[in-house]
């Protein structure tokens, strides 16, 4: 969400010129058309729905998504035609992501598709990782995918230098990791390629030898047709984008950058309301008070010196840092086996499918946020993945892990998402919708929800807690600063640096991350402070008969949602409580 376009005049016709029969549509119909329209866009989902494996990437061409722009714009006029009874959750998302697909045109997006620790060059990557395949039809329509790539690396292309054209680039921090991730895709053998691992799971069960001989050989000339793709599309980002790459780390400095950004904070804090300037404002009253917490623990630990001189403490003493890549995993695992432990006290629904513990792959740890939750899939077998960075373990501090486990695993990430996956009798898109707010914010009020159970052993545990909520602070005041106030680096660094005992990559690489990824990293803290807000209603309306574990219920048990209508969901929910109560 962080590009602008000369071609947004046909979405807002669209959006005057809505057709009458779409504006007398019942919400039930939009749904339907909306998921159509979702499965015309998303190969994956399509390839869901029929019960197969998809065959082709995104198209992406300008003229595909100014098609789709206008129908999303028909879809949310009609949406907003609706009587005001039929709102609910399905209206609140359907209107995110409507206006997300209108916005996305509006702002031409498409010319930055990458943000410094993802971009369409890594989506086959991790694809692959997440591909089974069992049959002959499995084997074909990876192959068929893999044989597309080139086309769609092609139309990427194009757009990055619609981009160079119109002078909305990626700046060149991001660019350089991104630059990285591609060229670890240039492998000389392409049976060694991240894109060839599907093939190793054929199955001699199913298939004859002979038969997975032929589909691998066809496998490996897919792979390595991809892979001369990879090197052409390193070629243009060295030799062509490179050069064009925007010189400040922010878009307040391009010609309607502020404009776009507000839109990406719209986008990623949904339902929240927030300006930037409020964003910053909160940000810097964040970090206040969690200072003043922080400073608490300290003085509780006796430590003779000043701030500064503990955070060097914290980032140097050898106690706190793995000695392998193992023990940082094992650490890892015990500690989401103990999280595990403590759900039933605070969850009275929990989910079926399972998660393991995996570190980051080796071609995108360098460049890769210190820990991430992948996705699982229950109909393919694939369970959830709490993926941890093991590269650099001396920037990898033992006393944050607990906070990560809990963001990453659980309660965070994967209680929200799998649970959200396993809805039942709601519409395909509710189960895999993600609000950047919610979803980020779930996993940042986990982290203290953690604490509250006395999780943390240590005072330099609750102390790392402490730490990363800082960061999320900080977050507020560095995205902000760079992106509306015209911030350096150096400046945004400095909130982190300061404030946080955040290891000096780590830092590094989240500011890359925020200056590629424009937005984004305002919702975190927004999200947890509205779910923090919510629970304070629902303790003060229902007293001694609020239940913790009701509440997280109603709070996951329609999966993620825009902010604006959780507080409807918890407010109903409060309401009913306290019918129940009265006896009413």
């Amino acid at each position: 969400m962080s590009l602008v376009s000369v071609r947004s005049a046909a979405i807002g016709i669209a959006l005057l010129l809505a057709s009458p029969v779409a504006m007398t549509q019942s919400l039930a119909e939009l749904i339907d058309q909306y998921e159509t329209f979702n499965r015309e866009g998303d190969p994956d989902e399509a390839a869901r729905a029929a019960g197969v494996e998809a065959r082709t990437w995104a198209t992406v061409t300008p003229d595909y998504v100014e098609e789709r722009a206008e129908q999303a714009a028909e879809m949310l006029a009609a949406l907003n035609a609706l009587e005001t009874a039929e709102a609910g959750p399905e209206t609140a998302i359907l209107n995110h992501l409507l206006q997300a697909s209108v916005d996305a045109h509006r702002y031409d997006t498409a010319r930055i598709p990458f943000t410094g620790d993802w971009g369409f060059f890594a989506a086959p990557a991790y694809t692959a990782m997440r591909t089974r395949l069992t049959t002959r039809a499995d084997a074909e329509a990876w192959t068929a995918r893999v044989n597309d790539l080139p086309r769609f690396f092609d139309e990427q292309i194009e757009n990055m230098q619609r981009g160079i054209d119109t002078g909305w680039t990626q700046h060149g921090d991001p660019l350089a990791t991104s630059i990285a991730q591609i060229r670890a895709q240039l492998v000389e053998d392409p049976t060694d390629s991240t894109l060839f691992l599907p093939f190793e799971s054929l199955d001699a069960s199913e298939l004859t030898e002979l038969e997975i001989l032929t589909l691998k050989n066809k496998g490996k000339t897919a792979v390595q047709r991809a892979i001369n793709a990879y090197a052409d599309l390193l070629q243009f980002m060295e030799e062509d984008y490179s050069p064009a790459a925007r010189a400040a780390p922010g878009l307040a400095t391009l010609q309607g950058g502020q404009e776009a950004y507000a839109v990406a904070v719209g986008f990623h804090t949904a339902g929240a309301g927030y300006s930037p300037e409020e964003i910053h404002q909160l940000g810097q009253s964040e970090v206040a008070r969690i200072r003043a917490e922080m400073d608490e623990i300290i003085a509780e630990v006796a430590f003779e010196g000043s701030f500064e001189e503990f955070i060097a403490f914290l980032r140097t003493d050898p106690q706190f840092y793995a000695e392998s890549p193992e023990e940082l995993l094992e650490k890892a695992s015990e500690m989401s086996k103990r999280l595990d432990a403590i759900l039933p006290r605070y969850f009275g629904t929990l989910p079926r499918l399972p998660y393991g513990v995996e570190a980051v792959p080796a071609s995108i740890a360098p460049g890769y946020t210190t820990g991430r939750y992948s996705g699982g899939d229950a109909e393919k077998g694939i369970a959830g993945t709490y993926l941890v960075n093991t590269y650099a373990l001396d920037q990898r501090p033992l006393y944050e892990l607990p906070a990560l486990s809990a963001h990453e695993a659980v309660p965070g990430h994967h209680l929200q998402i799998a649970l959200a996956q396993e809805l039942e009798d709601v519409p395909e898109f509710r189960k895999s919708y993600y609000a950047t707010a919610f979803g980020e914010g779930w996993g940042l009020y986990a982290e203290k929800l953690a604490g509250e159970a006395d999780f943390y052993r240590t005072p330099y545990e609750r102390f790392g807690q402490l730490s990363y909520e800082m960061w999320r602070a900080c977050r507020l005041v560095a995205d902000t600063g760079l992106h509306h106030y015209g911030w350096s680096r150096a400046d945004a660094e400095a909130c982190f640096i300061e404030n946080t005992a955040l290891a000096p990559l780590n830092i590094q690489t989240e500011v890359t991350r925020y200056i590629g990824w424009p937005g984004q990293a305002t919702a975190y803290k927004v999200g947890e402070l509205k779910i923090l807000e919510l629970r304070a209603k629902a303790k003060a309306a229902l007293g001694e008969q609020f239940d913790i574990r009701a509440y997280h219920d109603v709070v996951l048990g329609a999966g993620a949602m825009p902010l604006d209508a959780l507080e409807r969901r918890v407010d109903d929910w409060i309401a009913s409580e306290q019918a129940d109560i009265s006896g009413e």
